[in-house]
């Protein structure tokens, strides 16, 4: 890995100056307009298996991606040769094979006021952890053992096996074009994870898994992951059938996000564009219930899935995407913007985050809170596939949860359906709680919608 004097993360001056070099080739060569991105990234895992080390891996990744706007046309292309004389080559290669593809008016780089003028040294949003440079094989294995119980598990049940991991990568992006947009992103990640199967009396095996994730290695929660995990396997032993109907359901905030993203990915302009998206007419019009508030927490020191700017350099702002069941945005880049005849935001979404509401105004923090708020339902904790349809928002999720009355879990349930449409389930909703997992990039929290379709 070359290091040079005064920089933190993986791209070094060097690389940096060559992928500029890159932009002017293409440039010269005869494009009217150029973006590249310099991409690094290293990751190191340890994982064992019953107790024992069972696999050591090093990966380490780097590409220059340029994306070439010549005579009303547009490509994109992508190399891991950081020569001059390759880069040359790639560049005037790049932009001959843009000149044979078909016209395309609407393509160009954004708006340089609209370009991000503080993403200098990668490090702004402080997600980069300059401890994980001396970090050493050794305690990496330690850390990996640290989350393994195997050997010394005397608890209810018999632990079949266990799988746990730690692992910490490093992530360094440089983007240019020539509109003199300069930016960088740099930011590590830690990580722990396991994953374990039990049995119980009969030899039925079930599994479970936990884990947890930091930008910063100091935050990192070790020793938990296989204690939760086979918490949750073993809760699953004794699952009974249970009748269908309109119940309450109260979401797990761990797979809560899975309620979110089709709403999401309606509200990307492309989608919108095309007419594949059950929002298409929704711009500043009330879809949902007052219970639903979404925000992208773009610029969130220190948290996972903040950045200053998007792939095209556009400059990330914190924004409504929903606010009280209304619409205030859809996802359009400069070329959607275009093509539709709107005004551009970002590329996509960055650190979106459901803000928690009670319909009778008192606060539920969680979904255990929630089950006793509200009496009788199935506590959702796993999907198991289905599918939701872009066009229509018609869905049809398998689920695994469990059977709640009078605040208190029954029985576990498996081999369940949801179905409806993502409408009507988001105007449903009664309780969003304040327990999203502070890991994730999407923070969504457990959630509670009433007359939820459910069939056995």
């Amino acid at each position: 890995m070359e290091k040079e004097k005064n920089t933190t993360g993986l791209i070094s001056e060097k690389e940096k100056s060559l992928a500029l070099f890159c932009m002017d080739a293409a440039m010269k060569h005869g494009a009217s307009q150029v973006r590249v991105s310099l991409n690094k990234s290293v990751l190191d895992s340890y994982g064992m298996l019953n107790g024992e080390l069972d696999k050591v891996s090093h990966s380490a990744d780097r590409s220059v991606f340029i994306y070439v706007f010549a005579d009303g046309k547009y490509g994109t292309f992508s190399t891991n040769m950081l020569e001059e004389n390759e880069l040359e080559r790639f560049a005037a290669q790049a932009v001959d094979a843009v000149r044979m593809l078909a016209e395309d008016r609407f393509r160009r780089l954004p708006d340089p006021q609209r370009t991000a003028k503080d993403a200098i040294s990668g490090r702004e949003l402080g997600l980069y952890d300059e401890t994980y440079e001396t970090i050493s094989p050794e305690e990496r294995l330690a850390a990996a053992c640290r989350e393994s119980i195997f050997r010394n598990y005397n608890g209810k049940g018999k632990l079949v096996s266990e799988e746990c991991e730690y692992s910490d990568s490093v992530d360094d992006n440089f983007t240019a074009d020539s509109q003199g947009f300069t930016g960088r992103h740099t930011e590590t990640s830690f990580a722990v994870c396991s994953e374990v199967t039990v049995e119980d009396s009969k030899g039925r095996k079930y599994s479970g898994y936990w884990w947890d994730s930091s930008p910063m290695m100091k935050d990192l929660q070790f020793g938990r992951c296989s204690g939760t995990a086979i918490g949750k396997a073993m809760a699953q032993i004794g699952p009974k059938r249970h009748a269908g109907g309109s119940m309450t359901m109260v979401v797990d905030t761990t797979v809560s996000s899975r309620l979110v993203s089709p709403i999401i990915s309606a509200l990307n302009a492309a989608s919108i564009q095309q007419e594949s998206s059950f929002l298409k007419d929704s711009l500043d019009k009330k879809c949902f219930c007052d219970a639903f508030s979404l925000v992208d927490m773009a610029r969130t020191c220190g948290k996972p899935g903040s950045r200053l700017f998007d792939t095209e350099g556009t400059a990330t702002s914190e924004m409504d995407i929903i606010r009280n069941g209304v619409v205030r945005t859809w996802f359009t880049n400069t070329y959607m913007a275009l093509k539709m005849g709107i005004s551009p935001t970002v590329e996509g979404v960055s650190r979106p985050v459901l803000l928690p509401y009670s319909i009778d105004g008192e606060a539920a923090r969680n979904a255990e809170e929630m089950m006793l708020r509200y009496g009788s339902g199935i506590y959702v904790t796993g999907f198991n596939g289905g599918n939701c349809n872009p066009t229509t928002g018609n869905f049809s999720y398998g689920i695994e949860g469990f059977v709640f009355k009078e605040g208190r879990i029954v029985h576990p349930v498996r081999e369940m359906i949801i179905t409806g449409d993502m409408k009507t389930l988001w105007n449903s909703l009664v309780c969003a709680g304040d327990d999203a997992r502070s890991c994730t990039r999407w923070q969504i929290p457990s959630l509670c919608f009433e007359k939820v379709d459910f069939s056995g």
